[in-house]
């Protein structure tokens, strides 16, 4: 009995989606061409961490390397963005990272990419409001903060916030409440919106330009003496570090990386429009490299201006663009900086929270949530216990937690959803018949039905170890097979074992890897050679010639490089931040079997 039962239970972990063509057919949306894609990445893209984020990192992480910082996170969200490519462009339908890999890899992969989908969402949301209350408290002269502080710092926790901001909960709460009421996200207002932000980075660069001093990428610690001495406030100064355009080494500017991939959460949202792109194959890999790209010349630009207007360790964090004019003797420009920076973010706000109700409501659908939450209001349609939900936590983030800990939570779980699809492309792509929608056209809907379907792990295996070993460097096939799909899921996931010791490694002891220790060197040999070897089992193996709308190139390089840069940049985040990090998924889990128990 209990063996049935556990059959039942796995079956159940690995059931997939099917996907059918059907009649229902709704009028036509107006094609997205590559420019609009573009201009829609852009628009999802840029958000809180070009303007509060930058002076943190500036300050306390990298100095003027950021810039450097924002380049690695440009090409790790490069290369998850073409796997995002091939994994969204499988199936003709607008959807999620959750659905995909519900229809591709199986309920418990879809549980964990959605529920952690969940946490960055709602942490964006969190970090959004904290940046929006930072920068308007700022703008009055940081009231706000000097009366909170005072109240409540000493009763507050280490690993939580000085002060609870109740600005960033009510902020938060009351455009929960507008959702409710069934406000959908207005086209027009993202336009201004967007152009208000544009506007505004044009304005900073331009001024970097002006009034940048080349001396800030090259100072010294007669330069940090001669300002201690001039400051009143000698508190608010920031660390040296070594000085120069570097000062805090290598591991601050891998750490910036990480915090810095924050600002680039968002590209992945152009493939949900895959279904309305004319030519998805060509325009939406175009349109993601095109979007980081763009980003990252604003990110570039913006950061550069910062670190070049005024030196790193006098930088302001929590308003660093208003004060930085302030420094150069332009009083008058941080006013207008300041309400630009407060509408755009305002408008931030209020779109990080759409998605959020969207991905809980389909996760209750699909009972992997309890279904009271896919619950909607009769009248306007808005599925109000997602929205509440996820409203309410996202106001608890805003109101107890830093914002430099929401960007670490937001970025942790997002490398996490990108290493998955960079492992669920790697995977796939060596499965039989993989192609999702071949077969159907694309202007046809399609309906999601329920299916137990076999996991590639779960095929007998053939008699003699001979001839399984002879079939890793030699498959007796040209097309896929379940016994060489079932090689590949174990090489994969030996492969991500293998590229995470290193990248701890790493991590902890970068100084004594690249000062040659021994030790370190010869276990970062055998890695290397284990990883090679076992890549070159998943090479030889036989891939589906099944058309796709779009292929990763170079795999199962490509894919491979992508999980281990993320993975690499997660190392960096702090371990109070794994920690919650952890809870957080230990309670999906807790919550899931809740789910079962009672139903």
């Amino acid at each position: 009995m209990r063996c049935q039962e556990l059959r039942q239970f796995g079956q159940k972990l690995v059931r997939r989606r099917l996907l059918e063509p059907t009649n229902d057919s709704k009028s036509p949306t107006a094609p997205l061409n590559t420019l609009k894609l573009v201009a829609f990445g852009v628009a999802s893209t840029l958000g809180a961490g070009v303007y509060i984020l930058v002076g943190e990192v500036a300050m306390f992480i990298a100095g003027p390397a950021i810039i450097i910082s924002f380049l690695v996170a440009a090409v790790s969200s490069v290369l998850s963005g073409l796997c995002y490519a091939e994994f969204g462009t499988q199936v003709s339908w607008t959807g999620s990272a959750y659905l995909y890999s519900y229809i591709s890899m199986g309920e418990l992969w879809a549980f964990i990419t959605a529920w952690n989908l969940i946490l960055s969402y709602v942490i964006g949301t969190g970090s959004v409001a904290r940046a929006w209350s930072i920068a308007f408290d700022s703008l009055i002269g940081n009231h706000i903060f000097q009366a909170l502080e005072g109240t409540f710092s000493p009763y507050m926790p280490y690993y939580l916030a000085k002060y609870p901001d109740f600005l960033a909960l009510s902020l938060v709460l009351l455009l929960t409440g507008v959702l409710v009421l069934g406000v959908r996200e207005s086209v027009l207002v993202g336009k201004i919106s967007t152009g208000i932000n544009l506007l505004v980075l044009s304005f900073i660069i331009l001024s970097g330009f002006i009034k940048g001093d080349l001396h800030n990428w090259k100072l010294t610690e007669q330069d940090y003496t001669l300002n201690t001495s001039e400051s009143s406030d000698i508190y608010s100064l920031g660390p040296l570090g070594s000085g120069g355009f570097v000062p805090f080494n290598y591991d601050g500017i891998l750490h910036g990386a990480a915090l810095c991939f924050y600002s680039f959460v968002g590209f992945d949202d152009i493939v949900t429009k895959g279904e309305e792109a004319p030519n998805p194959h060509r325009s939406i890999p175009i349109s993601i490299m095109s979007t980081v790209f763009i980003c990252f010349l604003a990110y570039f630009g913006v950061s550069a201006t910062l670190t070049l207007m005024v030196p790193y360790y006098q930088i302001q964090p929590d308003s660093p663009f208003p004060q930085a004019f302030l420094h150069v003797g332009w009083g008058p420009a941080r006013y207008v900086v300041a309400v630009g920076i407060l509408c755009f973010l305002l408008y931030r706000l209020q779109s990080s929270l759409f998605p959020v109700p969207q991905v809980i409501q389909e996760m209750a659908e699909d009972g992997l949530l309890f279904r009271g939450l896919a619950r909607t209001h009769a009248r306007t349609k808005t599925p109000i216990m997602a929205t509440v939900s996820s409203g309410i936590l996202a106001g608890i983030m805003a109101l107890l937690f830093e914002f430099s800990n929401l960007v670490d939570l937001m970025s942790i779980g997002h490398l996490l959803v990108y290493s998955l699809v960079a492992f669920f492309v790697l995977v796939l792509r060596y499965q039989p018949d993989c192609n999702l929608s071949k077969n159907e056209k694309i202007e046809d809907k399609i309906q999601m039905m329920p299916l137990v379907k076999e996991n590639p792990l779960d095929s007998e295996p053939e008699a003699g170890s001979s001839k399984t070993l002879k079939s890793l460097w030699l498959p007796v096939s040209t097309t896929p097979t379940q016994k060489s799909a079932q090689i590949v899921y174990g090489c994969a996931f030996l492969l991500v074992l293998l590229l995470t010791i290193p990248s701890l490694i790493l991590a902890q002891w970068p100084s004594q890897v690249f000062s040659g220790d021994p030790v370190l060197t010869t276990v970062a040999v055998l890695l290397l050679l284990l990883t090679t070897g076992v890549m070159i089992i998943i090479w030889r193996q036989p891939q589906d010639p099944s058309p796709l709308p779009f292929r990763v190139p170079a795999l199962p390089l490509l894919p491979l490089v992508s999980i281990f840069v993320n993975i690499y940049l997660m190392m960096q985040i702090t371990s109070g931040t794994w920690a919650i990090f952890g809870i957080w998924n230990v309670v999906g889990k807790w919550l899931s079997g809740i789910k079962g128990l009672l139903e």
